[in-house]
C-alpha cells in the first residue's frame, strides 16, 4: 500500500479544484492544469482538503496513488505558488541573455545556441544565473534538463552549465596524475 498516497492533500486558499469526467482540474493565481486521473483511483474533496483512494488492490495501483497524489499535489502548488530552477554558467565567457522570451547562450561553441521556451516557461537573468519558472513541475524540470544538457559540467574545469548547488565532483589531471606516479 502506498504511504504517500494515503496522505491527504490541503487546498490552498485561493486555489479551486474541480473533478469532472475522471479530470481534476486546478485553478489558481498563477493559472490552471488539468490532469487525468489514471484507472482504478477514485479522488474526493471533502473538508478542504483531497483525499485519494484506490478502487482495488494491486501492486501497480498503489504506484499510480502516489503518482497521483503527487502530480496533484505539485498541480496545486504550481498553480498558487509556481516552480522555478535555476541554473549556472561557469567558464570564461560564457554568457547568456533574455531577448524577448527567447534565451540566448554563448558556451564556447561557434555559433549562440538559442532557446525558444514551451507554452508556460519563462526566462529570467540575474547575475549569469538562468531562473527557469512555470506552474507546471515536470515541464519546468525538463526544461532546465534540456538547457544543462547542452553543455554539462566536465570533471576537470568544471566549466559548463550546472543547476544552482549541485556538486561537480572534479578529477585530476594528467599532470597531477604523473607526479602521483612517479613517487
Amino acid at each position: 500500500m502506498s504511504k504517500i498516497g494515503n496522505k491527504p492533500i490541503q487546498l490552498k486558499e485561493g486555489v479551486t479544484v474541480a473533478i469532472a469526467s475522471g479530470e481534476v482540474k486546478a485553478d489558481g493565481v498563477k493559472g490552471s492544469l488539468a490532469f487525468k486521473i489514471p484507472d482504478g483511483i477514485e479522488v474526493k474533496i471533502e473538508e478542504g482538503q483531497i483525499k485519494l483512494s484506490q478502487r482495488e488492490k494491486a501492486l501497480n495501483k498503489s504506484a499510480m496513488l502516489g503518482l497521483t497524489r503527487s502530480i496533484i499535489s505539485n498541480m496545486i502548488t504550481g498553480v498558487s505558488e509556481g516552480f522555478e530552477k535555476k541554473l549556472e554558467l561557469s567558464g570564461v565567457g560564457y554568457r547568456a541573455q533574455v531577448s524577448g522570451e527567447d534565451l540566448t547562450i554563448n558556451i564556447g561553441f561557434s555559433h549562440p545556441v538559442k532557446i525558444s521556451p514551451e507554452e508556460g516557461i519563462k526566462f529570467a537573468l540575474v547575475d549569469n544565473i538562468i531562473v527557469i519558472s512555470g506552474i507546471d513541475k515536470a515541464l519546468v524540470g525538463n526544461t532546465a534538463a534540456k538547457i544543462r544538457a547542452i553543455r554539462p559540467p566536465e570533471p576537470y574545469k568544471g566549466k559548463g552549465i550546472k543547476y544552482q548547488g549541485e556538486y561537480i565532483r572534479r578529477k585530476a589531471g594528467k599532470a597531477a596524475k604523473a607526479v602521483g606516479a612517479a613517487k
